[in-house]
This record gives structure tokens, sequence and C-alpha cells, in this order.
């Protein structure tokens, strides 16, 4: 199994990390200062527990990072601007990688909002200094006393891992939806997404384990039907072989509608959704027809998977308008 994605099939086992160690005494969240370096004995203490109290983010680091050096002083003020709503506790992973190990962490900067004892959201990689005040924000309005807030909080984790998936992020993606299923072990807009990061990566069979998490009569419901229906193309697109051989026989047979069409299932399966669209989309100017309009169906599955927003949905569904209606 692909290592960021060890912890339970994407719940990230923050709990176990308490007993690491023999773990000092806590001192009082706000004896505690807005930012502290910690050490793995003291992440119990100072992120489990404190985040009873208030909302604790941890910076997973390391001296190396450029990144990492960017956004630090843009966490580090915004933190200071949120007048002790949040915590912030730095771990350089080269001193300490046992935490980041234990979270599937495999790249930096990671930031890891903890309330309650568990992680609510996450993002990964610097971000410009209006964003990181907006994650700050959201996160002090969690409050202390551990309960987040109700959906929109979620909602937005999930949003964000979706555009991580966009941009190909999938460990972060994950990451973010594991943190959501801490929350809501029942979402299924989160446990569709984990299992495209599965897909992702090849990881068919812990893509179709998810399932088992979802009861039966709501497996047909939007985004766990989308993510089946993906699972089924992806394993589909294994079976027909490498993506150049396929392109190659393209290039060479323009008018093969069939090694076009297993050329598009394969461009799909790698994420490369435009180019996927485009390919069914010639087949569809060249021959209306063909297997009873099948390039058509096959393009619009292609949406109904990909979801209404993204680009290459709507990009793909302009241009086979323009075809139908020209």
């Amino acid at each position: 199994m692909t290592d960021w994605m060890k912890p339970q099939q994407g719940q990230m086992n923050v709990n176990a990390t308490v007993s690491m160690g023999d773990a000092p005494t806590a001192p009082a969240a706000e004896e505690s200062g807005p930012v502290k370096d910690i050490s793995t004995a003291e992440f119990g203490p100072e992120v489990i527990e404190a985040s009873g109290t208030v909302p604790v983010v941890v910076d997973f680091w390391a001296p190396w990072c450029g990144p990492c050096k960017q956004l630090g002083p843009i966490i580090e003020n915004a933190v200071a601007a949120s007048n002790g709503a949040v915590r912030l506790v730095k771990m350089d992973i080269d001193q300490h990688p046992e935490i980041a190990s234990q979270m599937g962490i495999q790249s930096i900067p990671a930031v890891v909002a903890f309330v309650g004892g568990q992680p609510v959201d996450a993002f990964m990689g610097a971000k410009p200094e209006s964003e990181v005040k907006e994650f700050i924000a959201k996160i002090a309005a969690m409050g202390p006393g551990g309960e987040p807030s109700e959906g929109p909080d979620m909602a937005a984790a999930v949003e964000q891992a979706n555009g991580l998936i966009a941009e190909k992020d999938f460990a972060g993606a994950a990451q973010m939806f594991a943190a959501v299923l801490q929350q809501e072990p029942g979402n299924l807009d989160a446990i569709a997404g984990l299992g495209q990061c599965y897909l992702a990566v090849g990881e068919f069979e812990q893509a179709r384990g998810l399932i088992v998490q979802v009861p039966e009569d709501m497996q047909s419901e939007g985004p766990i039907a989308a993510f089946l229906t993906a699972l089924e193309l992806a394993e589909q697109a294994a079976n027909l072989g490498d993506l150049g051989q396929l392109a190659a026989k393209v290039e060479a047979e323009p008018v093969n509608h069939d090694a076009r069409f297993d050329y598009a299932i394969a461009l799909n399966a790698r994420g490369e959704r435009e180019e996927a669209a485009e390919q069914l989309l010639t087949i569809i100017r060249k021959d209306r027809k063909w297997r009873d309009d099948g390039a058509r169906v096959q393009l619009v599955e292609f949406f109904d998977v990909w979801g209404n927003a993204d680009p290459a949905t709507i990009s793909g569904r302009r241009a086979l308008s323009s075809i139908l209606f020209s």
C-alpha cells in the first residue's frame, strides 16, 4: 500500500501518538504562547490535549525546506493576529519524524489543525497570505471545547481537497479527506474523494475496500455512484495496455474509432480529462452513429464522474453542444 495511505484506509491515526515517550506535563494553553516548537513527546499534551481548550495548528517543516521558510512568518503572523483564538506549534520533521510519519505526511510544509484532539482541516504547500489568514480565521471560528462548527467547515475542507485532486496533489487531498472522515465517518463526499485518490495511484483494491463503509442503499447516491463508475473505468483502463502504444495506434490509424475510444478511457484513468474528452469529441465529429452513439454516451458518463464544476466538464459540454446543435 502507498505509504501516505497506511493509517486505517485514510483516517489519520493521531491518538496513538499520545503515549510516545514520556510526555511532560502540559502547560496551560494560555501560558504557552501562540507559537511553540515541540518534540514528539510533547505532541500529546501540546496538541491532542491542548486542542480541547483552544484550536491548535501544527506546522510540519524542516530547515532545508524553502517553501517552509516562506510560509513560516505568514502563518505565525496570522496566528498572532487571532489574539489567542488559535495556537501554533511547529515540528521539525528532521528532528522529530514520528508524528509526520504516522499521519502519512510526505511533503512539506504541511499544516494540520486540531480541535478537540482530532484533525479537522489541513493544507499542504506554501500558500499566499490571504489564504493562510482565511484558514486561521476558519479554525478560530471553531471555538473552544473541541466542537467544530457545523457543515460548512467540513464542506469547505472537502472542496479544498477536491481542488488538490484537480492539481494532482493526491497525497495532500488524501490527508484532507482523512481529516474530514475523522469528524464525519459517513461523509459520502469524503469517502468518494479518498477513493479517487486511491484510483489515481493505482490502489484499486483499497479503493474498492472503501465501499464497505457505505450502506448498500446509499451506494447509488451521487458521489458514491460517480466513484463506482470511476473505479470501473479505471479497472477497464488497466487492461488496455501502455498509453504510449495506444497513442501511437491512434496516430497511425486516425479513423480507427475503437483505438481512439480505448485511448480516451486510458487518458481519463491517468487524469488527462481534457484530452480524454477531446478524443471522444473527435469520434462524435467524424461519426455520430458509431457504436449507437457510444462516444457521446461515454463522454456524458465522464461528465457525471468529473462533476459539473470540473473545467473539463464545462469545456467538454460546450464543445459537445456545438457539435450536436451546429
